[in-house]
């Protein structure tokens, strides 16, 4: 099923509930990357999250970064997501270190909180006006659907109920996406409560993706019986923001003297984009004809 988000309020408009399906974006990104089995859940589910985010909170040309710093091997890991139109989310991800896969966990799924370890989640909204707002806060637990609702708790003070899975075998990505729930201020406790109770004890998000769930399943998964208004649908799909102009910005950055040395040193600069894995090669002359211009 292709890619996309439900976003729908309930209980009066009490509750904003968004479900997506991610499979094919986290698909790419695991390609691209080259992903081993626990860096591709880290990675999806950090973007799906990225995704919803993205789905619920954004409006024009914003963009909402999340980035983890864990100490565990998989070192930092980072997901982008924002508009590219009206009816079009894009999203990309990546892990520091790609080939990490740590034996399953108790509850025989992927270890994600070991291979992240303890650290930070920090939170940017930014757009391409103004100053950014940032937020950090402490991992709650490196599973990153808690962490993700640690953060909304904390640093926005919306309580929220958020559920992500990723389901990977040999041949590729069998079922990923995630949901987001928020409780909006005036609304009852008790519609908290019962969120967070369905979600404990519903299929998880990957049983019920390749049990042949859409994302408006999803949302009734966790809703029950709730009246859902306002529904509104989006595309989702990989997407990158870097381009030859933002690399040749790079160098310039590095200042004149740096950028000549390059020039001396080698036939040609490399440069690959963290994200896509584009490579933007730049020949000497290259080099000398932007420090002219």
């Amino acid at each position: 099923m292709p890619d996309t988000i439900v976003a729908a309020s309930a209980a009066g408009a009490e509750i904003t509930v968004a479900a997506a399906i991610t499979t094919e974006l986290v698909g790419e990104i695991r390609d691209r990357h080259d992903l081993w089995p626990t860096a591709t859940a880290a990675v999806g589910r950090l973007t799906t999250g990225a995704a919803l985010f993205a789905a619920t909170n954004l409006k024009g040309n914003e963009r909402i970064s999340l980035q983890i710093a864990g100490n565990g091997p998989l070192g930092t890991v980072a997901a982008d997501s924002w508009l590219l139109d009206e009816q079009t989310i894009g999203a990309r991800g990546y892990a520091r270190n790609a080939r990490v896969d740590l034996p399953i966990d108790a509850r025989g799924k992927f270890n994600v909180a070991g291979a992240i370890g303890e650290g930070s989640l920090h939170v940017t909204r930014s757009s391409d006006a103004g100053q950014p707002y940032v937020g950090v806060v402490p991992l709650a637990s490196g599973e990153i659907a808690e962490d993700l609702a640690h953060y909304l708790g904390q640093s926005e003070q919306t309580p929220s109920v958020v559920a992500l899975g990723v389901l990977a075998n040999p041949n590729g990505i069998v079922a990923a996406g995630g949901i987001l729930a928020r409780v909006l201020p005036g609304a009852d406790e008790r519609a908290l409560s019962a969120l967070e109770q369905r979600a404990l004890t519903m299929p998880s998000i990957t049983q019920l993706i390749a049990g042949g769930a859409d994302a408006a399943g999803l949302l009734r998964a966790l809703t029950g019986e709730a009246d859902l208004r306002s529904y509104r649908s989006i595309d989702v799909r990989f997407a990158c923001r870097c381009s030859r102009a933002k690399v040749e910005s790079v160098l310039l950055g590095m200042g004149a003297d740096e950028l000549l040395e390059l020039t001396r040193e080698r036939d040609l600069t490399e440069a690959t984009c963290e994200y896509c894995k584009t490579r933007y090669v730049f020949t000497s002359e290259e080099l000398r004809q932007l420090l002219s211009s």
